[in-house]
């Protein structure tokens, strides 16, 4: 019976939030902090703190998000 070992509670169906927890939408998944990894606060979610989300915002304000592209060049040419 492989549904009892499922966190979440027995059965893994109905409205119990486990499958919920899988889409990413339910109540009991707790996503780490993508800066430090704790577990997120509802307040600052995805973040854990504002501090991280701080940290967030300044690495897209600096640019350190920026994903390399083709040079502006080649876009002109055609």
């Amino acid at each position: 019976m492989p549904q009892a070992s499922e966190p979440g509670g027995a059965g893994g169906k109905g409205g119990s939030g486990s499958e919920g927890g899988r889409s990413g939408q339910g109540r009991g998944n707790v996503r780490p902090c993508p800066i430090c990894g704790k577990p997120s606060q509802q307040a600052t979610r995805p973040f854990c703190s504002k501090r991280c989300r701080d940290v967030d915002l300044n690495r897209w304000l600096s640019g350190h998000y920026v994903i390399p592209g083709s040079d502006a060049d080649e876009e002109d040419e055609g």
